[in-house]
């Protein structure tokens, strides 16, 4: 197959400085697009995100925005389509999540959870969808999800119920924005190596868990990147409203492959 060719497609990318967002505004100036890398508070890890994408000959900008800002993410289309001249690619990546038990979870931290990982994930959907509306040359939006959306992962109540939303979400808008040729799909990325899983395990713990998944290891976000860049090739411009999930088997049931018919 060849490789993706996105010469002339402009790219946004949210929470593009750390982990799969990084990983996929890279990919995506390497396969030709311009990107607009969008960051909240590491503003340094932009600048080399950045670097990265204009190093492989592509064109970057960084955007400051916190996507739980509807007015913020409004003009951080603009300000991509002021730099660049129009939008043909979103990726909702930005995410937040606290983990809590839900009866005792401490509750700004709960809401912030839903504000960035699925009004987030709204605002910039919608913000694209009416820009690339606007264009009439259609579009591709990719929502990055989770297993999360149908497993109920304990003591991530509030981000379970984002990813879940999110889901019912990219299929709704993949239906109502059929007609304008803009297509919406989602990826589920299942344990990824990235900074944010520091923020609950030390590497230890991480590198031990990551042999416990089927095919033995935490993914890396290279790997997701390469599975956007393949939604958002123009290509497949026949899929909508799928969802990929690439999670290295961890939502398969694991206790088979130990000698058990199920769960105790």
């Amino acid at each position: 197959m060849a490789s993706i060719d996105l010469q002339g497609r402009v790219a946004l990318v949210t929470g593009a400085s750390l982990g799969i967002g990084r990983a996929t505004a890279v990919a995506l100036g390497r396969a030709g697009a311009h990107v607009a890398v969008n960051y909240h508070t590491h503003a340094d890890a932009a600048d080399e995100v950045v670097h990265a994408i204009r190093d492989a000959g592509g064109q970057a900008i960084k955007v400051q925005a916190d996507v739980a800002d509807q007015l913020a993410v409004e003009q951080l289309v603009r300000r991509t389509v002021e730099a660049f001249g129009k939008l043909d690619i979103a990726v909702s990546n930005a995410a937040y999540s606290d983990r809590q038990p839900f009866h005792t979870a401490e509750m700004d931290g709960f809401r912030r959870t839903i504000d960035v990982t699925m009004w987030g994930a709204f605002y910039l959907l919608r913000a694209a969808a009416q820009q690339m509306i606007q264009q009439g040359d259609g579009g591709a939006v990719v929502l990055v999800s989770s297993p999360h959306a149908f497993l109920p992962v304990p003591r991530s109540m509030a981000y379970n119920m984002s990813k879940a939303a999110l889901e019912h979400m990219g299929k709704t808008a993949a239906i109502e924005l059929a007609e304008q040729r803009i297509r919406v799909n989602m990826i589920q990325p299942g344990w990824i190596d990235t900074p944010g899983e520091r923020k609950f395990a030390s590497e230890e713990i991480l590198q031990r868990a990551g042999r416990n998944i089927p095919l033995g290891r935490l993914g890396q976000p290279e790997e997701i990147a390469d599975a956007i860049l393949f939604l958002c090739d123009p290509r497949h411009e026949y899929m909508t409203g799928a969802t990929l999930l690439v999670d290295g088997g961890i939502s398969l049931p694991w206790w088979a492959s130990r000698g058990s018919a199920g769960p105790e």
